[in-house]
């Protein structure tokens, strides 16, 4: 083994090591790579990373991309998404879905917990933020089901786990930062959009059948209310009127960037002004709820530009210590072919998706391991779909799934850690059985998009 490739063992080893000390992931990112950045200039002959202004002033490698990440155009759609879902979560419309739903399938034994997994469609569809729509679905629901004598991990495993649906479910940020790394046509951001939505829809049956058939085996898992409320016209009126508003902006949004009306970043700015609307027909806008929406959008962004900026540092080091190269040799290496190797790639990153967060591993590991599959014959649509999947899972999984800590912030006194991470398993489990279904039946991922997309 020689030198450059002991180098890169040691940096991915010295940002697992930082991150387990509890520092923050961007300046982990930063530091180790700058730290790298001279050991390679004192240590290695033909070091082939030029991260700064020279004195002629011509631009470094490092300046040029973190350059590019500003002028990218696709970028401003980050922001705009985001206070699309921050608005839409002060509107009031998930509370207005929550009550009438109730009334429609609350009845039902199970009807509470299947509810919560349309109104998670709804927000996943018109929000995309899995913090937000975690909190607000644990907030409306645990405290109703539990006082339905529902148990508890089912309760707070749905709620926690239907939130999560926003980050595959377009219009999704993580889509469209996955679709930026990639940098293919094959793997843009609308085809990345097209192909999520049957996988994501089917993740949402898959829940729905999960919590009846429990319901239907386990009585006392989510029993029927012994009174029922009773159904009648109004009931199905209000549900009408609590739909068509979310179900609007969302046809907004993705029709037009379907249809080819506009491109992404302008579906955004319709998707913000949409949620304008909206809080302001509820009744909800005011000075003080926008002041809000623009701060937390300006420290949520901050958040993901400043581990893109970190993750640029770390990634111009690894590719001039020759990284690129340790990884190909690596999974090249294995005595597996193409599926073995994609099947390994997706397998380290659900296990990385214990320590890391979903920015983490699209930034850094993406980039890396997608160059080798595509060169092996592997369709970038299907891999983005796989990949979205596998990251949908590091939200639930344990100890730093970053759902668990948003639902756990909301629960009720009297629900322990324990009860929460039992009631996400099955989920987790179920998820994984999502993965291996468009694994299997890649037409999923891909059949949508291509039958959009290859019309004239």
């Amino acid at each position: 083994m020689g030198l450059e490739e002991i180098l890169v063992i040691a940096m991915f080893a010295s940002f697992m090591g930082l991150l387990l000390l509890g520092f923050p992931v961007a300046w982990s990112l930063a530091g180790i790579g700058l730290l790298f950045a001279v050991l390679g200039y004192v240590l290695v002959e033909h070091f082939d990373a030029n991260l700064w202004f020279t004195w002629d002033g011509t631009i470094g490698v490092l300046d040029a991309r973190i350059y590019g990440i500003v002028a990218n155009e696709l970028m401003v759609a980050l922001p705009l998404f985001i206070f699309m879902g921050i608005m839409l979560d002060r509107s009031g419309i998930a509370e207005r879905l929550m009550h009438s739903l109730v009334r429609v399938l609350g009845p039902l034994r199970g009807g509470y917990a299947v509810t919560v997994v349309v109104v998670g469609i709804l927000l996943a569809a018109s929000t995309g933020i899995v913090g937000a729509s975690v909190a607000l679905l644990g907030m409306l629901s645990i405290g109703p089901m539990l006082q339905a004598n529902y148990n508890k991990s089912l309760a707070v495993g749905t709620a926690c786990s239907v939130g999560t649906l926003g980050i595959l479910i377009p219009p999704s940020i993580m889509l469209v930062l996955m679709a930026d790394r990639l940098g293919t046509s094959e793997a843009s951001v609308g085809k990345l959009f097209m192909g999520a939505l049957i996988p994501g829809m089917m993740l949402a049956l898959m829940y729905v059948l999960y919590i009846v058939i429990t319901a239907w085996l386990k009585k006392d898992f989510a029993p029927a209310p012994v009174n029922r409320p009773k159904l009648d016209g109004r009931a199905l009126l209000d549900v009408f009127w609590a739909v068509v508003p979310p179900l609007a902006l969302i046809f907004a949004v993705l029709g037009s960037i379907f249809f080819g009306i506009a491109t992404t970043t302008e579906a955004s700015a319709v998707g913000a002004f949409g949620a304008l609307l909206m809080a302001a027909g509820s009744r909800r806008l005011s000075l003080p709820v926008l002041k809000d929406a623009l701060y937390q959008t300006s420290r949520t962004a901050a958040f993901i530009f400043g581990i893109f900026i970190g993750a640029t540092v770390f990634a111009a080091v690894l590719r001039g210590l020759g990284g690129d190269d340790v990884i190909r040799a690596a999974l090249t290496g294995l005595p597996f072919g193409q599926t073995g190797v994609l099947l390994t790639v997706l397998a380290i990153t659900f296990l990385l998706g214990f320590f890391l967060d979903w920015v983490e591993i699209t930034l850094i590991i993406l980039p890396l391991v997608a160059p080798v599959l595509f060169s092996m014959g592997v369709d970038p649509l299907w891999f983005a779909i796989l990949f979205a999947l596998c990251l949908q899972t590091s939200f639930l999984t344990p100890p730093v799934g970053f759902a668990l800590f948003y639902i756990k912030g909301v629960c009720p006194p009297g629900i322990t850690t324990r009860d929460v991470y039992l009631g996400v398993l099955p989920y987790i489990l179920i998820q994984l059985l999502g993965l291996a279904l468009v694994f299997y039946f890649a037409p999923l991922a891909t059949w949508l998009p291509n039958e959009v997309y290859s019309q004239p």
